[in-house]
């Protein structure tokens, strides 16, 4: 190794269907939205990450915006090879090394997902120069980023709400007891308030509109303590094909959202019903930890926590708490060797 180690940078991924997240010397160099935006023609990327969210939906036919992760996994192996090497060469520290520097990479990937998809998201790490590639389940990496001591004989469950999927996992002794991994989370959420406001007040909305929504107003039960304002939401009247403008309130998203959280509920209450019985004593005490985007969603915890009856936690920063996971395997690699996936 020697010699090469000197030529060999190391980085910690975060591959999401929502969000990419990039740890390089301990820092979140690349936080962005996973997206890139394609010219037609020359078939050229010109824009990724926030740059590309931009022009969601308001392209004209010679550019194409993808979003190449699907439900967590990769549906779009070019776009999202170029979008990896992009971020990789907007990282400062890299950006200064004469030559592309080979990577030891960490990626996290969904628990759920099957041999094919696991050596794709492989084979774009290797085709972006990594030389040592490990993989590392999302849910696992979700619980070391919390702060969860994961070697311990003590079972912890965390659910992992992303952008494409939800995990759900009870760790214990450094691995995966059960788990399960469904295709409910951020997205969905999104299209479930684009088609209320479709079908409750006749405004078309875009998907960002609808992620804007989600985030200003969204809601999991319909009684908050600290309630967001209205907020008012432009689209496409349906009847006249004006654009009008509409005020919405957090109650009216609780309803939009209530079946998608609903079968989160039932997946949760599930995984609990295939727990071993020392573990689920050990739950009892531990509670569950909540980490992904979708955690923020406002009442969340709430709602788990009276479904279960059990203390429910969100971690800090829980956007980040996978990323941060996954940067301390990379730290330690002997030490969470038995974790991750070569």
């Amino acid at each position: 190794m020697g010699f090469f180690d000197f030529l060999t940078e190391e980085i910690a991924i975060d591959l999401g269907t929502a969000n990419t997240l990039i740890i390089h010397n301990d820092k979140v160099v690349v936080d962005a939205p996973s997206i890139v935006a394609r010219d037609r023609i020359s078939g050229k990327i010109i824009a990724v990450g926030q740059e590309a969210s931009l022009m969601q939906g308001k392209t004209h036919e010679n550019i194409k915006t993808i979003r190449p992760l699907k439900d967590g996994v990769i549906a779009d192996f070019d776009a999202s090879e170029q979008m990896i090497s992009m971020f990789i060469k907007n990282i400062p520290a890299l950006k200064k090394k004469f030559f592309t520097p080979a990577l030891r990479m960490v990626i996290c990937i969904p628990s759920g997902i099957t041999e094919v998809e696991m050596r794709a998201v492989k084979e774009s790490a290797e085709r972006v120069n990594g030389k040592e590639v490990y993989l590392i389940h999302e849910p696992m990496a979700a619980a070391i980023g919390i702060g969860v001591d994961i070697m311990q004989p003590k079972g912890n469950m965390v659910v992992d709400i992303g952008g494409g999927t939800t995990e759900i996992a009870v760790i214990a002794l450094g691995g995966i007891v059960c788990d399960k991994s469904v295709k409910i989370a951020g997205d969905v959420f999104t299209n479930d308030i684009v088609y209320y406001m479709r079908t409750q007040h006749n405004l078309y909305v875009g998907e960002r509109t609808a992620e804007k929504i989600k985030i200003q107003i969204g809601a999991a039960t319909e009684d908050l303590e600290l309630p967001p304002e209205d907020m008012s939401v432009q689209g496409r009247d349906l009847l006249t094909g004006k654009p009008k403008q509409v005020s919405i309130s957090y109650r009216e998203i609780a309803k939009a959202l209530d079946k998608s959280i609903l079968r989160i509920e039932d997946a949760v209450m599930e995984t609990l019903s295939q727990t071993p019985p020392e573990l689920a004593a050990d739950i009892y005490n531990t509670g569950i930890y909540l980490a992904g985007g979708g955690s923020m969603l406002r009442g969340l915890d709430k709602r788990l926590s009276q479904k279960t009856d059990l203390p429910v936690y969100i971690a800090e920063d829980p956007l980040r708490a996978v990323v941060r996971g996954t940067g301390i395997t990379l730290k330690n690699l002997p030490k969470y060797k038995s974790v991750l996936i070569k």
